[in-house]
């Protein structure tokens, strides 16, 4: 357990909030959540809205409080990069997920040295440095906590804060991305407005969340790695997301119902969260077993984009405006 959190939250540390997506306040208990992956203390209920659906963490951790479940204990931030013999493998691992957001993004839009690329919610920064290599972007990244000291940042601009509250010129990126960034989100509406705020017209915007709405909450319920509870503030269903996406004004160019990040971690962590029930996991001690299950689970896996494991994925486009559909039209 890390030393940053070891007493549960106490309740002057929350605040209740009314729902992200309609703004209602009646709401129903749906599940409580806990920090299984570091094991930190405390119980954070997530609750549905009777107005529209959307589930939500309230009360949830002021923001002021809720800085230190994102520790080095925190998996995006990945700071451990020796596994011992292990290690070649969690590299590759690391260097896949990135690949499969590259070939993602790859469906949708052609970036070249012109383009301007902004992950919000950048964590180490790797996908960045990826795209900055291989097709010499202008790559910025965003996010709450101070990384610059990891190596992916060299020649990225990085911006600490929150998203909306950046000073971020209108209209200049091609690609904004948010890999599993929207569900830690304290305003997610804000947020989408922002997004299409910075982005050119025609540029996409790629969000992957996980999906409430999938085989591995069924399984797992209150130890559904989905929930990361204090850190997830919203759980997307399919039609919820959606919603989100109409509200703000965005076009929805696809919808996805698998994403980059592997769907086997989540039925991985889900059984290791049952087993451990709160404790939190040891993340050297359990790589193993996570290779192994890989491998047997394999046969499986090769069908994940049809199985609604655990992923989805949205690809959005700033409408373009009248005048530039015209002019496009003549040249």
């Amino acid at each position: 357990m890390s030393s940053a959190v070891n007493v549960p939250p106490g309740q002057d540390m929350f605040e209740s909030v009314a729902c992200y997506l309609c703004g209602a306040t009646a709401s129903h208990d749906l599940v409580i959540g806990q920090d299984d992956l570091t094991g930190k203390p405390g119980n954070f209920l997530f609750v549905t809205c009777d107005a529209c659906g959307l589930a939500y963490q309230s009360p949830r951790l002021r923001l002021e409080h809720i800085g230190a479940y994102y520790d080095d204990d925190y998996i995006a931030h990945r700071k451990t990069t020796n596994w011992g013999i292990l290690t070649p493998f969690y590299q590759s691992a690391m260097n896949k997920h990135d690949r499969e957001k590259d070939k993602l993004v790859s469906r949708y839009l052609k970036l070249n040295s012109n383009s301007r690329v902004l992950d919000v919610g950048c964590g180490s920064g790797s996908f960045l440095q990826r795209l900055r290599q291989k097709y010499q972007v202008d790559a910025s990244g965003v996010d709450f906590k101070n990384l610059t000291h990891l190596p992916f940042f060299d020649q990225v601009t990085f911006h600490q804060g929150l998203f909306y509250e950046q000073n971020l010129p209108e209209s200049s990126y091609d690609l904004v991305t948010m890999w599993h960034f929207l569900e830690h989100d304290y305003d997610p509406v804000k947020t989408l407005e922002t997004a299409r705020h910075v982005l050119k017209p025609g540029g996409h915007l790629v969000i992957e969340v996980p999906r409430l709405d999938s085989l591995s909450n069924r399984l797992f319920k209150e130890r559904w790695p989905g929930l990361q509870a204090p850190q997830h503030t919203v759980l997307f269903s399919r039609e919820t997301l959606q919603k989100f996406i109409e509200r703000s004004g965005l076009e929805l160019v696809e919808y996805l119902p698998y994403g980059a990040f592997p769907a086997y971690f989540y039925l991985f962590a889900g059984v290791a969260f049952k087993l451990r029930k709160g404790r939190g996991i040891d993340l050297k001690r359990a790589i193993l077993p996570y290779f192994l299950g890989q491998i047997l689970l394999w046969p499986l896996l090769v069908f994940e984009r049809y199985l609604n494991i655990a992923m989805q994925t949205v690809v959005c486009r700033k409408r373009e405006s009248s005048e530039s559909q015209n002019n496009r039209s003549q040249v």
